[in-house]
């Protein structure tokens, strides 16, 4: 039994009234014991040729501490094929005892009442790389034996925790194979996905060999290889959580690929693989087409998406399908336009009124679809409450500022609340006291910038109302199931 201390997270949570749900806590992989169980798992379905396959491609997890490959580079060589630097020291070190909750279930559900939390929902660290292998059976094998594994590892501590799913998303067809495998077979209840990289047609078709040096994104609402609405479907026919979880920086794409900074590739990084993705989904039409479906875009806060959300409504007004066909060249008077310039031009112009005249008449590039909205159906700016505000929802970590932007009604186009909701990230470089999540993230309380109802909706409400959105069960024999159904009962229509 470790010795616990009453922190202030802890007395927080007593006066509270209402629990605190962590939508994303972050499990340090026993790698040891990883491998172990991986390998057997993947020994078996796949044979021994499929192992040495995942041995030779996830080796670095177990052999060496991750990001010793680019360390092995010669400066030159990481500047020639611009090698994006890793993340490292990645864990808690001199905090001895997070290190291991973050490891051990049965230690952190110990340590939940200290840290202030009721229940949370916990991500992978390492093994998120599984989902980036560009082996396809490989791939969807080695997703398939991490959720396995944990769907095994922390169901004893069900009560007060849940592991995500890692979903392969090259094809529609494994993400839906994978889906459906966790949550009917593993009783899982949350899966994440992330973009995908692929390489740019031309290139992998003219030099296959440089075709890893030229991805490009692909992020399943927009210009996708693939129709990816039967995955969405079958997320609602299964009730499943659906998260976003990956940065740029770990994929090195957009001005996320610094060869020598690892600060420079961090900040940011969640925050542009989410917008990135949900203004894919948005503009896609996906939420028109999928009403009922919730996406939650992880560990990036929530000030880029209230930036999204007003950029988007702005784009809109000046551009929809009506306001575009005012920017129709063939509409420019010219005469009155050459008159104009007749009166007001300079010598240079008035030297040059043929060509000015000629100008005119130019014939501008006209696209196949004038309206880039035509997908969302957008038919009024109160649409956007519909299609954005309601599906989406943003992990925000406890030490953010900008967490309180999200319930800024008076900043908000339309008084806009947008569901912001406490994701800790605890087990990572980021989070140096676990018991403090709950003190830090209630200083917005504190400091004036959130009520005490902003804070419900933060770590309770917004939770909820996400993980149910699709599985009203699922917190069905957890320790916060009485308040989640109190606030569900309450919140429905008479």
């Amino acid at each position: 039994m470790v010795q616990l201390k009453t922190s202030k997270s802890a007395r927080i949570r007593a006066r509270l009234g209402h629990p605190v749900i962590d939508a994303d806590g972050h499990r340090l992989e026993f790698l040891p014991l990883v491998r172990e169980n991986l390998q057997d798992y993947v020994r078996k379905i796949g044979g021994g040729d499929l192992l040495k396959r995942f041995n030779a491609q996830s080796g670095f997890l177990f052999t060496e501490n991750v990001g010793e490959q680019w360390r092995k580079m010669p400066p030159q060589a990481r500047r020639e094929t611009w090698t994006t630097q890793p993340a490292w020291w990645a864990t808690p070190g001199a905090n001895t005892l997070d290190r291991a909750t973050a490891s051990l279930p049965k230690l952190l559900h110990e340590r939940m009442p200290e840290m202030g939390l009721d229940y949370t929902v916990l991500y992978p660290s390492w093994c998120l790389t599984f989902m980036t292998f560009e082996d396809d059976e490989l791939r969807q094998v080695a997703c398939r034996a991490v959720n396995t594994y944990s769907a095994e590892f922390y169901r004893p501590y069900a009560d007060r925790m849940t592991p995500a799913a890692i979903i392969p998303m090259h094809t529609p067809k494994e993400a839906i194979s994978e889906a459906e495998y966790v949550i009917k077979q593993l009783g899982l209840k949350v899966i994440s996905c992330t973009h995908v990289m692929r390489p740019v047609p031309l290139v992998q078709k003219e030099r296959p060999d440089l075709a890893p040096l030229a991805m490009r994104l692909d992020t399943f609402g927009i210009d996708s290889d693939y129709d990816y609405d039967p995955l969405w479907a079958k997320c609602v026919e299964l009730g499943a959580a659906v998260s976003s979880h990956g940065g740029a920086q770990n994929w090195g794409w957009g001005s996320r690929r610094s060869i020598s900074n690892y600060m420079y590739n961090h900040i940011g990084s969640f925050a542009a693989s989410g917008d990135a993705i949900c203004k894919s989904l948005f503009m896609g039409g996906v939420t028109h087409r999928f009403p009922s479906l919730r996406f939650a875009f992880l560990e990036g806060g929530v000030g880029w998406a209230c930036m999204l959300y007003a950029d988007t409504i702005g784009h809109w007004e000046k551009r929809n399908g009506r306001k575009v066909r005012d920017l129709d060249p063939s509409l420019v008077d010219a005469g009155q336009y050459m008159s104009l310039v007749r009166k007001y031009g300079d010598g240079a112009a008035q030297a040059k009124l043929e060509e000015i005249r000629a100008f005119l008449h130019v014939e501008a590039p006209t696209p196949e679809v004038l309206d880039d909205w035509s997908k969302c159906h957008i038919e009024k700016e109160e649409d956007f409450l519909r299609l954005f505000v309601e599906p989406f929802y943003f992990g925000c970590e406890a030490d953010d500022p900008m967490n309180a932007w999200a319930f800024n009604t008076k900043v908000n186009p339309q008084g806009a609340r947008l569901k912001a909701f406490f994701s800790t990230d605890i087990g990572h470089w980021d989070v140096d006291d676990m018991s403090g999540v709950v003190e830090e993230a209630y200083e917005q309380v504190e400091k004036g910038r959130l009520t005490e109802q902003d804070f419900k909706d933060f770590v309770f409400t917004n939770p909820v109302t996400f993980f149910t959105s699709q599985n009203p069960d699922f917190f069905k024999g957890t320790a916060v199931e009485a308040e989640a159904s109190r606030l569900l009962q309450k919140a429905r229509p008479r």
